[in-house]
């Protein structure tokens, strides 16, 4: 490990910077939102584009499709996913009054389930009689652990707003990427394609490098990966719009 890693390393772990820490409100990363939003918007903007170019239509047309498109899906998806953090909220918070309700029934029924917990963790004898003591004189440190234990349950920083917004706002730049081309009436209809194509591609690979730097994922691998998904959605809707085209006479 370098030097200059290893000290920093070394200074995120002394116990005031830890304490520090530790001290701040947990909050759920906003990155899978963002690449979501980002990896959805592109798709899907540049698949009315291939398909308006398969059926013919012109730069005008495939133009004000990829707007409309883009607008109201990236509006649906925001509001998709705050309903679907909500929904979780709600969920945590009925697991959490079932759990407090337990406690109030079935005390030494929630004890010994903290207690085989941390028996499964490896501790035994009188460090875990400490260990479930000292959990169970707090309830709602008690509850918590049961949520995540027992549970599995992410208890902290879930935002249906932030979600939400992060999703539309991704969607939208990223998504408005492929549509540039389209704003250049000097260009023609092929070109303007071949653009949009390349850009689209551009943003799907960097999505993916984006992706791989935070994850810590190989960068060329994960930018490949995303950047063939995007092109089989954009391949699929260019053939469906060429077929629509070719079968009922779909051009404009």
């Amino acid at each position: 490990m370098p030097r200059e890693e290893r000290q920093t390393l070394e200074e995120m772990h002394h116990p005031e910077e830890i304490r520090r820490r530790l001290r701040e409100p947990a909050r759920s990363s906003s990155l899978p939102d963002a690449i979501l939003g980002g990896i959805d918007g592109c798709v899907t903007t540049f698949a009315v584009v291939s398909g308006a170019f398969g059926a013919g239509f012109s730069a005008t047309v495939a133009l004000v499709l990829g707007l409309a498109n883009l607008l109201a899906d990236g509006f649906s998806m925001a509001i998709s996913n705050y309903e679907a953090i909500q929904a979780q909220r709600e969920h945590v918070d009925g697991v959490r009054d079932d759990e407090y309700r337990h406690i109030e029934v079935v005390p030494e029924g929630e004890r010994e389930e903290i207690r085989q917990i941390f028996q499964r963790k490896g501790f035994q004898g009188e460090i875990l009689e400490r260990v479930v003591e000292t959990i169970c004189s707090d309830r709602e440190v008690w509850v918590e652990t049961m949520l995540r234990e027992e549970h599995g349950l992410q208890t902290e920083g879930l935002s249906p707003l932030r979600s939400a917004l992060v999703t539309f706002a991704a969607f939208l730049v990223v998504g408005a990427v492929p549509l540039l081309p389209y704003a250049l009436p000097r260009l023609e209809i092929t070109q303007q394609f071949l653009a949009s194509l390349g850009l689209a591609g551009l943003m799907f690979f960097l999505i993916g490098m984006g992706k791989s730097l935070v994850y810590h994922q190989p960068v060329l691998k994960s930018g490949l990966r995303t950047l063939l998904m995007g092109g089989a959605a954009a391949g699929l809707a260019f053939l469906t719009g060429h077929l629509a085209q070719a079968l009922f006479g779909v051009s404009v």
